[in-house]
């Protein structure tokens, strides 16, 4: 047991001080000779000291290692490892207005170069040093790409807006690995992502332009600047009705059909990686998280699939399938999950599962309610939820007794339908999905019918 000390510096001192002499200190205990509100706060000093002097010893840090921390803690780790955060909304206000005509006109020429590094993931020392200094050196130039801003982080690269002088003057967003993720594993998934975007083609989905190699040999591609804002953020800033949030979301889901049918499983769809422009136009981004659904389509040849014990996704909008350990038997109706959540959250204005729980238990607590507790229909969500519910009427532009009565019925179907817990009983596909809120939209019989 760790006795207390009088300030979160003097324990990180100790803690650095163990490893130094060749100690292994348990970060939990650490942890617990804090306050519940330093805990927070103590990881955060903790957390960077133990991964760094792991990685000097050569293993892999996953935050699967710490699934025994509270949720929020498990988070912050996910964040400390992978830099989940999205920043969709900080790109440059001097968006070039000429974007798509160039992005046309770019994307059809025979002499954009979409192939892969053969050897990426051998790296030298110079690769795992890559982006030690890129990440603050906005002048940083790669291949044809002058790097102009940060924009965003994914969950295993750093997103920039970039120019590019030939053939055609254009700003485009370039992602490229950060180095303290640069790992087999990430390296492969990274690959997997560009090359999932290469296969497709389509007006929803963000579009690669490029792909390559820095000349440490880090992976890097070139996907169209997109302009636009997380797909719950747009629809309530712009008080969008029930019926404009469905027609957005059979674009969304017309697009996810679109990857499937290309063999592309997205695996972690949310409104953060569906950014909606002015036009306004979705576009799904992120594929970073993209699985081959067959052997003889696979991605690359050095994909792997999700390790054992490897939570892959974002909790909110995970499927219970996803939520097991050993989750290998991943398919399509997954995404389809992650979709009726999505309209779940536009329609009810809060997810199946919401925020505020994940707080309050601990990480495996939190998967096995994924798993196993029934949510309630949207009718009733709102009518019970946390939230403002005059606020999110005013967000859907109608009173609030007028909501409650449009999703009773078949929108609470069609949305039950898509989050079953059996996925055998979920739509068996993106276009079934659509098709069922396309009948809703004309008034016509949806499929989908009454829990029974």
């Amino acid at each position: 047991m760790i006795e207390n000390s009088s300030s979160n510096h003097g324990l990180a001192d100790r803690f650095d001080a163990a490893w130094q002499s060749g100690q292994r200190p348990s970060l939990s205990e650490y942890l617990n000779s804090a306050t519940d509100a330093d805990r927070l706060d103590l990881l955060e000093m903790l957390l960077p000291i133990e991964i760094e002097y792991r990685q000097n010893n050569s293993e892999s840090v996953m935050a699967e290692d710490y699934s025994d921390l509270g949720s929020d803690e498990y988070q912050l780790v996910q964040d400390a490892l992978a830099g989940i955060a999205h920043n969709a909304q900080s790109q440059a206000e001097d968006f070039d207005e000429t974007f798509d005509q160039n992005l046309k006109s770019v994307a059809s020429s025979e002499d954009l170069d979409l192939t892969l590094d053969p050897n990426p993931i051998e790296r030298s020392d110079d690769t795992k040093a890559l982006g030690q200094n890129s990440s603050e050196d906005t002048s940083r130039v790669i291949g044809p790409y002058k790097l102009l801003q940060k924009i965003g982080e994914g969950g295993m690269g750093t997103i920039w807006m970039a120019e590019q002088e030939k053939p055609v003057r254009r700003r485009v967003a370039l992602k490229l690995i950060k180095s303290e993720l640069a790992s087999k594993e990430v390296i492969a998934r990274f690959e997997a992502e560009r090359q999932a975007l290469a296969m497709m083609e389509h007006p929803n989905i963000a579009k690669v332009l490029d792909a390559g190699t820095t000349k440490t040999g880090n992976p890097y591609f070139v996907m169209e600047l997109i302009k636009g804002i997380p797909l719950n953020e747009y629809c309530d800033q712009n008080e969008l009705s029930i019926r404009e949030r469905l027609q957005m979301m059979v674009d969304v889901c017309e697009a996810i059909q679109h990857a499937h049918q290309k063999g592309i499983l997205h695996r972690d769809l949310k409104p953060a990686n569906v950014l909606v422009s002015e036009k306004p136009v979705a576009k799904v981004i992120d594929f970073g998280l993209a699985k081959a659904l067959e052997h003889t389509n696979k991605l690359t040849d050095k994909t792997m699939f999700t390790q054992f014990g490897q939570v892959v996704g974002t909790l909110q909008y995970m499927s219970p399938e996803q939520a097991e350990m050993d989750s290998l038997d991943i398919d399509t109706r997954t995404d389809i999950y992650s979709l009726g959540v999505m309209l779940y959250e536009l329609l009810a204005g809060s997810t199946p599962l919401e925020k505020e729980t994940l707080g309050k238990h601990a990480m495996l607590q939190v998967l096995e309610l994924i798993r196993e507790k029934e949510p309630p229909r949207p009718s009733a969500r709102l009518s019970s939820s946390a939230h403002s519910s005059d606020e999110i009427s005013r967000q859907r532009r109608i009173v609030l007794s007028k909501l409650q009565q449009i999703l009773k019925g078949e929108l609470d179907w069609i949305v039950m339908k898509a989050i079953e817990k059996d996925r055998n009983r979920r739509y068996g596909s993106a276009a079934g999905f659509s098709e069922d809120i396309r009948r809703f939209l004309n008034n016509e019989a949806v499929e989908a019918r009454p829990a029974s």
